[in-house]
């Protein structure tokens, strides 16, 4: 929809009630001339909260719907996830961990998909790896975890045959100023869900004894579009489904941050 569309919806909306541009401006607490502007579809000469404000007084969602050349938009913000994927793999695999990517369950209409699931077999531990470049909705979100953390250990015991002890529940988020705020925003709710932190998550991985939930915040430094080349040679266990498992990463980098 083009901004002008949108001032026609505020328009159509603001009579359908019959309301004035006083009525709805004071509704709305902006000042008149944005209603007018708005409604004539300039939305880029006001700010975005005045936008919002005038339509929240109509009751109109106003969601954005970002588009960039097509669908290499999605196939960017595909590859920011694909990278985040392969470089907890790589830290999980330098610390004694098997892996897979994409692991994806049906449990009698109960569908989802765990981004990178872990097996500590020394320590018969399992880790179940949320990954995310970005956080919208954190309520979503969690819904999600808690299907695939009810869900999903009895299922990957019985296709790949890991049996835990102990099981990791991990939200692994892009280490952003945005994120930061997301989580800020709502210490209660993410402290219940996800009470570990970043130190304490990386300290289990390295010693996973007994269960953790935990947030750890990935810094974007680490996540260089050469990633993959400094990641080691990929090998392929035999089993169920295909396990990947990659070589300790020898890059500088690589070693800082497992330190």
């Amino acid at each position: 929809m083009t901004d002008q569309q949108v001032g026609l919806v505020i328009r159509a909306i603001r009579r359908r009630r019959g309301w004035r541009q006083e009525d709805l401006a004071r509704k709305a607490d902006v000042d008149q001339k944005y209603v007018s502007i708005a409604e004539r579809g300039h939305l880029t000469q006001l700010p975005l909260r005045a936008v919002r404000r005038i339509c929240a007084a109509l009751e109109i969602e106003l969601p954005f719907a970002p588009r960039w050349r097509g669908p290499e938009l999605a196939k960017l913000l595909d590859e920011g996830h694909a990278r985040m994927v392969e470089k907890v793999a790589s830290l999980m695999v330098a610390r004694g961990w098997e892996v897979q990517p994409e692991f994806t369950f049906n449990h009698f209409g109960e569908r989802g998909s765990v981004d990178l699931v872990g097996w500590h077999a020394e320590r018969r531990a399992l880790a179940l790896n949320e990954i995310k470049t970005r956080v919208v909705d954190q309520q979503d979100l969690l819904a999600s975890n808690g299907r695939k953390r009810r869900v999903a250990p009895s299922i990957i015991a019985g296709e790949l045959g890991w049996r835990p002890a102990s099981i990791g529940n991990l939200l692994v988020v892009l280490d952003t100023s945005t994120n930061r705020r997301v989580v800020a925003g709502h210490p209660t709710t993410f402290a219940s869900a996800f009470p570990a932190r970043s130190r304490e998550v990386r300290s289990w991985l390295a010693r996973p004894d007994g269960p953790l939930a935990g947030l750890w915040f990935l810094s974007p430094t680490t996540m260089a579009p050469g990633i993959r080349g400094s990641a080691g040679r990929v090998r392929v266990r035999a089993a169920k489904r295909a396990v990947l498992a990659l070589e300790p990463p020898r890059s500088s980098t690589m070693r800082q941050e497992l330190a």
